[in-house]
């Protein structure tokens, strides 16, 4: 039987994963879950959900919380990585500094993706040579964000088996079948770039291109992403389908000045909700928990982009009515599909955060790519892409380049080569500017930050 360790197992996205193992527990056999969290008492409540989730599944594993990371990772065939450091107030807090110096506030891209970044590093490199000491043959699979920069770093400062995840492909995919009325396992989808930086550049259905269909349709464009977010004329322009988090770079201003109508920015309101969540949590038996933590992923669905495409804070839930333990998509689907292959050899086509090793030509060979890739026992190899189109292969470079310098910056502890970073950053780009940022971030949070001189 496997052992599963959740660095971060009190996070919100916890008990989707335990409900995918245990619908997965035939093929994956797992025997111990350990969740490990520096906030021991929340990984207990999420523990009480997830045993609850298991008697109603029937799965038999047992569910265990530690305090020791040590302990929670020993012997472990599968190390899931999903922590927020300084917890959901530090991404309020960052995307607030954002907003004040003129640009959009949003946890993985920009100011606030660069803090996030700078801050979780050194904390995820040593959980990281932790596992490589107690568990040295488990697969590392990353989901904290930014999951592209968190797993290269990983990959260049341990000898762990790192595969990075992300479900923003996946979710474009099924949206595209589902505007067509299709299966998405009928389709085939060319996607390259980097993790909240990639497009699709073609899509065939049952063997045939309908890329041209695609892009000629402004109304089904308009479908495959929240109200508002992109214009289907720089879709059609572009002859690229780009992923949700090209928003914060080809609209940066609209996204920046919504949240400033708003008076708000996605961190702080789901600062909020999470709040009243592990309040009413810790008040319910394991059975009504569950019924209000169903009610708290409808209302974070539901508000996904509302605030930053169309100036809407909202947490409306009136029109969901699907069950989202039985999502199509998630992190817990691509998590959970990523390890099946890895244990059966066999399964589907995922894209995965991933060393590049020639599949985009564009980057280096040690460089993390976003793309599909061919699942085995052996690991996830990319599948070549080729050559990044005209229009987008200088912002992936870039971006690329500002990942680079953020994990040096974080690796070496300087304040100078994270002001860099910045400048190498497209949507910050100015030395000045980088400078002002640096000095905020750390200055209000000197815990997680300080460590830069």
């Amino acid at each position: 039987m496997r052992k599963v360790t959740i660095i971060g197992g009190g996070g919100v996205r916890t008990p989707l994963l335990i409900y995918g193992l245990a619908q997965a527990q035939q093929m994956l056999q797992v025997g111990r879950l350990v969740l490990y969290d520096v906030d021991e008492e929340r990984a207990e409540t999420i523990a009480r959900l997830g045993r609850e989730i298991l008697r109603l599944s029937d799965a038999g594993f047992e569910i265990r919380v530690s305090s020791q990371i040590e302990e929670a990772a020993e012997d472990s065939d599968f190390v899931l990585n999903s922590i927020r450091v300084g917890g959901i107030a530090a991404r309020a807090r960052d995307e607030r500094i954002a907003i004040e110096h003129g640009l959009a506030g949003q946890e993985t891209t920009g100011p606030a993706g660069a803090a996030m970044a700078l801050r979780t590093l050194p904390v995820t490199l040593e959980h990281a040579l932790i596992v490589e000491r107690v568990s040295p043959d488990a697969w590392f699979i990353n989901f904290t964000n930014p999951a592209g920069l968190i797993t290269q770093a990983l990959q260049h400062h341990t000898n762990l088996r790192v595969i990075g995840i992300c479900d923003t492909p996946s979710e474009l995919f099924h949206k595209i079948a589902e505007a067509l009325g299709e299966s998405v396992d009928a389709m085939v989808f060319e996607y390259a770039g980097l993790n909240h930086l990639g497009w699709i550049r073609r899509v065939l259905l049952r063997g045939t291109d309908i890329t041209e269909r695609l892009l000629s349709n402004p109304e089904l464009l308009r479908r495959l992403y929240p109200p508002g977010l992109f214009d289907p004329v720089l879709i059609q322009t572009l002859r690229l389908i780009p992923s949700e988090y090209l928003f914060f770079y080809y609209s940066q201003r609209k996204a920046h000045q919504n949240q400033v109508r708003v008076g708000a920015s996605r961190g702080a309101e789901l600062e909020r909700l999470n709040v009243e969540l592990f309040e009413r949590l810790g008040a319910a038996d394991a059975a009504e928990g569950l019924t209000i933590y169903r009610s708290y992923l409808l209302q974070r669905n539901a508000s996904y982009m509302k605030l930053e495409a169309q100036a809407e804070s909202a947490f409306d839930v009136a029109k969901e009515t699907y069950d989202p333990f039985e999502s199509a998509t998630g992190y817990h689907r691509i998590a959970l599909d990523l390890m099946s292959g890895l244990v059966s050899g066999h399964g589907p086509n995922l894209v995965l955060n991933v060393r590049n090793d020639g599949a985009v030509e564009d980057l280096e060979a040690d460089d993390v790519v976003e793309v599909p890739c061919v699942v085995n026992l052996d690991g996830a190899r990319p599948l070549r892409t080729g050559r990044l189109p005209d229009s987008v292969r200088g912002l992936v470079q870039a971006v690329k380049a500002y990942e680079r310098t953020t994990i040096q910056a974080a690796v070496s502890g300087s304040a100078a080569l994270a002001q860099l970073a910045m400048l190498e950053y497209p949507i910050i780009g100015q030395w000045e500017l980088a400078g002002e940022l640096r000095q905020s971030l750390i200055g209000a949070d000197p815990e997680y930050l300080g460590y830069l001189r």
